[in-house]
């Protein structure tokens, strides 16, 4: 389980098992490992892990306009607790933080 944040430090997914989920255990999405990405269950580019726990979207990725396979909806992950923020990050180039309505 690892938690992961956006640029400012705060808690905005959790990925289990190449699983991702919400702060409050809503399965949004899963990771293609092969190519370092998540998807949203409906199949499209959501971001990737960037600095070890950021998870962000990459502005120039060529996976943005993709449909992938979905593996369906693997239900409620759980509440893992509130981590402590790490910080801020600051600017990431070519990155931006998630809408965080797209993530819940």
């Amino acid at each position: 389980m690892q938690f992961l944040f956006d640029s400012r430090g705060n808690h905005v997914a959790n990925e289990v098992d190449g699983r991702l989920y919400s702060p409050k255990g809503k399965n949004i999405g899963h990771r293609l490992p092969a190519l370092g990405v998540f998807v949203y269950l409906q199949g499209r580019y959501l971001g990737e892990v960037v600095r070890a726990n950021r998870l962000m979207e990459n502005e120039r990725s060529p996976h943005k306009a993709t449909a992938f396979s979905c593996n369906g909806d693997y239900g409620d992950g759980g509440n893992y607790g509130c981590p402590r923020s790490p910080g801020s990050v600051g600017r990431v180039a070519g990155h931006s933080d998630i809408e965080a309505g797209r993530l819940q």
